[in-house]
């Protein structure tokens, strides 16, 4: 799966090979609408509201830890999120409706490329985004945060950092536009030689789940009968 890898020119160390041009950007808006709801539905839902709030006789059963079993959960929406950076620089986060529209949400996070690869052959991967509440009347939502305190696995790393996209994110975006789920390594556009100039990605679908205005969570996806490594990204005010 993924971008094959290019192999690095016989050239001599003193000669640097030129970054690789930029395909045309072709990436398309993600939809910003929102379903307006029809009027007859929220005269009724004002109704409803002031009627008196009756606690049902049972309880339903919930998950411990509010877990979601392998992955799937029909609360949820399905988005594309890749990962990827340089060998020797931090990771970053993209987050798209699809392959095909332009990033949503860029983050970089306080963790080096190997250090994830790393993290992600054992198996189990938790990043945690925290930042402090805002007061109740600030409809801030948690994703447009500025910047998150991150932990990865439980220990403190350093500090999330929302960004725009860039040039080089965007080119990455684009030339992963065909693939939905892999992993593998792209030319970097740096004049850097050999494996340290090269983009590693990790690219697959996530589960949004909203639990609050003041959590979100990406439950990575495998595909069906696929053990790979377990991600999730947590996105907190606390």
């Amino acid at each position: 799966m993924g971008e094959p890898r290019v192999s690095t020119s016989s050239q001599s160390s003193t000669s640097s090979k030129p970054p690789p041009p930029a395909p045309p950007l072709s990436l398309l808006q993600p939809s910003t609408k929102k379903k307006n709801k029809p009027k007859v539905l929220r005269v009724f839902r004002s109704v409803f509201r002031s009627f008196p709030i009756i606690s049902p006789a049972c309880k339903f059963p919930t998950l411990p830890g509010g877990k979601i079993p392998d992955g799937r959960n029909n609360a949820g929406s399905r988005i594309t999120g890749t990962l990827f950076g340089y060998r020797k620089g931090r990771v970053s986060l993209s987050i798209q409706e699809n392959p095909r529209t332009l990033p949503t949400l860029v983050v970089e996070l306080a963790m080096q490329t190997t250090v994830l690869q790393r993290e992600m052959s054992i198996g189990m991967v938790r990043i945690a985004l925290e930042c402090e509440k805002r007061p109740e009347k600030d409809k801030t939502k948690v994703l447009e945060e500025p910047m998150w305190t991150m932990y990865c696995n439980g220990k403190k790393a350093g500090y999330g950092v929302k960004r725009e996209a860039s040039e080089e994110d965007l080119y990455v975006m684009e030339v992963l536009k065909a693939i939905s789920m892999g992993a593998g390594v792209l030319p970097g556009k740096s004049e850097v030689e050999g494996a340290d100039g090269e983009i590693a990605y990790i690219r697959a679908h996530f589960e949004r789940v909203v639990g609050s205005k003041d959590s979100e969570t990406l439950y990575m996806l495998s595909p069906e009968g696929n053990n790979g490594p377990e991600l999730s990204i947590f996105f907190v005010r606390v």
